[in-house]
């Protein structure tokens, strides 16, 4: 089986090189095909591509998170779109909105999602989506700049009414090991339901472990258990689940086969 990790942030489960490499040629051996790498800001991006850019199985996406939007320097937009163009930098983000209390203010917050937004038309690059007690806000952005790319949910925490207000835009929807625990029944009613050809899977590690390996900090590697409670709800097998999900993760980052 292949898998590929949609999401996963390398650079804060190890700071050091060798230990950041061994994490991604451990997923290998598990199965784990392809991860895209994902930061919250560009100095850890630069730091992280600047590691693991050799890695076959690792891609890139660049952006600033909503919750890093108030720490930017002057010169950040030209800087987002040198990092955006370089080598095996297949999405900008991850971007959207996070109204939790105490992140930046809603108006700044939107402004930077809309210069991602443009910045991912204009380079033709899937858009990685944040979205924290924010749904509708970021539908209503997403809808008003009219975004030309495809788009990824990552760690989707909506009802399947807020998917299916999607059904038209070209959106996936990934899925990290929190669908493993048995309390959220909303999330485990929502896959059941979704088309496949629109899952994704991610690890987000080093957060959202599964339940399988709670209490560590989460790796690639585990991605597996993920695979298994998406294959569950879908009423597939893990195998036919798994190549299911590779493909959606080649045709939404637009790879080749």
């Amino acid at each position: 089986m292949r898998l590929f990790d949609t999401h996963a942030h390398l650079g804060l489960i190890f700071d050091d090189k060798i230990e950041r490499m061994l994490v991604v040629r451990t997923a290998k051996t598990k199965g784990v095909e392809g991860i895209l790498s994902v930061t919250n800001n560009l100095v850890d991006f630069k730091n992280v591509y600047s590691d693991l850019k050799n890695e076959p199985t690792v891609y890139f996406a660049a952006g600033i998170s909503p919750l890093d939007v108030a720490n930017v320097g002057p010169n950040w937009k030209e800087d987002l779109e040198k990092c955006a163009s370089l080598d095996k930098v297949i999405a900008i983000g991850e971007t959207g909105l996070d109204w939790t209390k105490g992140i930046s203010s809603k108006e700044e917050q939107t402004a930077f999602f809309i210069h991602h937004i443009r910045l991912a038309n204009k380079l033709g690059k899937t858009l990685v989506i944040h979205n924290r007690n924010a749904g509708k806000d970021v539908m209503k952005v997403i809808k008003e700049t009219e975004v030309k790319t495809n788009m990824i949910f990552h760690c989707y925490s909506e009802d399947l009414a807020f998917a299916e207000s999607a059904a038209d835009l070209p959106i996936y929807f990934s899925f990290a090991g929190n669908l493993t625990y048995k309390t959220v029944k909303e999330l485990h009613e929502t896959v059941a339901q979704l088309p496949p050809e629109r899952i994704l899977i991610e690890s987000e590690s080093p957060f959202m472990v599964p339940s399988l390996y709670k209490g560590k900090r989460n790796k690639p590697q585990y991605l597996s258990e993920t695979l298994k409670a998406v294959a569950y709800y879908q009423r597939k097998s893990e195998e036919e689940m798994a190549e299911i999900l590779w493909e959606n993760s080649l045709r939404a980052f637009n790879l080749a086969n």
